[in-house]
């Protein structure tokens, strides 16, 4: 198993001293004329600075979808990007952006590199950790021991409730093993994995859906953010059995 903290939606990758969060989807309230009553820019950099403190990270990986809208990046959404890129700065952190397929206009907002692929100081399995959006799937030739990735939005119904979730698979994708985020914004509602088939995933790198493990933050609030502070008042997350035997307990 991956030698990680699961919080708040983000994933710190201890080895490498690194927070990967993904799926922010900057700009998605104004696309969608949705009323979020926290603000969705205040949202995002209160819960980023919320775990840059708790971790402390060298780096900070936003693996994908940092922007919502295609076609361009509104003043709104460039200054909530600026004010993630400064939380960062603030606390000592190299903001690092992989590139998303909704990432088409990010390079208006940021003037740095956007990488396909990231590769964390780290490895699992003798390969290495490398960071991708998890759209695509990754040349035959690549190697890693474990990807990080997000795009689907994983969400798990419990008892009624349903709540963001990591879903960590071993071997999952040629023999790597894979960890998918659910979406760091709140505003997305999420897909639900109870009976989800691989191929309903949009992501490549699910290739077994019965393969995957369930991880939920202790006390997590519901995917539409009720409770929010229960979502990261718990250190020990729940780590359930692969979807394969864990379908016959839900």
């Amino acid at each position: 198993m991956l030698n990680a903290d699961f919080r708040d939606r983000g994933a710190y990758v201890r080895d490498a001293d690194a927070l990967v969060v993904a799926d922010l989807h900057v700009g998605r309230a104004a696309a969608s004329d949705v009323a979020y009553p926290l603000g969705e820019a205040a949202d995002l950099s209160e819960r980023l600075r919320s775990l840059l403190d708790r971790f402390e990270p060298v780096e900070v990986v936003f693996a994908g979808d940092a922007t919502h809208r295609f076609d361009r990046v509104s003043v709104d959404d460039e200054r909530a990007l600026s004010e993630l890129v400064d939380a960062c700065r603030d606390a000592g952190a190299r903001a690092v952006f992989v590139r998303g397929n909704h990432d088409t206009a990010l390079s208006e907002a940021w003037d740095g590199p956007v990488h396909d692929a990231y590769e964390l100081d780290a490895s699992v399995c003798g390969g290495p950790v490398v960071v991708r959006h998890g759209h695509e799937a990754p040349p035959a030739t690549e190697s890693a021991g474990l990807y990080v990735v997000g795009h689907d939005h994983p969400t798990i119904d419990i008892e009624g409730r349903r709540r963001p979730c990591w879903l960590y698979a071993e071997g999952g994708f040629r023999d790597a093993d894979v960890l998918m985020l659910p979406a760091f914004t709140r505003l997305a509602a999420g897909v639900e994995v109870n009976d989800r088939s691989a191929w309903e995933f949009q992501s490549p790198f699910v290739t077994d859906a019965d393969a995957l493990r369930p991880i939920v933050a202790a006390g997590a609030a519901d995917a539409s953010g009720e409770s929010s502070d229960a979502e990261t008042a718990s250190d020990d997350p729940l780590v359930f059995p692969p979807l394969g035997e864990f379908r016959r307990l839900l």
